[in-house]
């Protein structure tokens, strides 16, 4: 075999020529059964259709509620913040801090947690902190800034 000797595939099978008498073997309805929706030009299947039947998304009544004012937070404990306070030797941990350990994404608001404990004064930076969390910080000996 050589690149000279390649040649496409032998193409086996002739398109179907709908509509094109009785000789053509779908001749009459062109193969599209008799009568119907489906055998006028121009038809196309309404998005949920079921024939008739009750669709789904109707049988099934409507339930919830989503508040589109909704302010999501990263949760982020204390233990965590503990943990990385002591690897890294800091004093202050920030939002900036969290997104450069990779514990935070780029746009992501943070919400400090209380969940651990914290041993050593560390000043906290973040959106926002529960009330418990907020204690505990202060209970170290460190101080939680809120960022408007």
């Amino acid at each position: 075999m050589n690149l000279q000797s390649l040649k496409p595939a032998v193409k086996t099978k002739d398109n179907k020529r709908l509509g094109r008498g009785q000789g053509s073997g779908g001749g009459g309805t062109a193969r599209r059964g008799h009568k119907g929706a489906k055998s006028r030009s121009g038809y196309s299947r309404k998005l949920g259709f079921e024939g008739g039947q009750m669709p789904l998304q109707r049988r099934v009544p409507k339930f919830g509620f989503k508040n589109e004012n909704r302010i999501e937070y990263k949760a982020i404990n204390l233990n965590v913040i503990h943990e990385l306070a002591e690897a890294k030797n800091l004093s202050i941990v920030t939002v900036d801090t969290l997104r450069e350990n990779g514990l935070v994404s780029k746009n992501t608001l943070v919400k400090v947690l209380a969940s651990g404990s914290l041993t050593k004064a560390v000043e906290v930076v973040a959106h926002a902190f529960s009330k418990s969390a907020e204690e505990a910080i202060q209970k170290a000996g460190g101080k939680a800034t809120k960022i408007a």
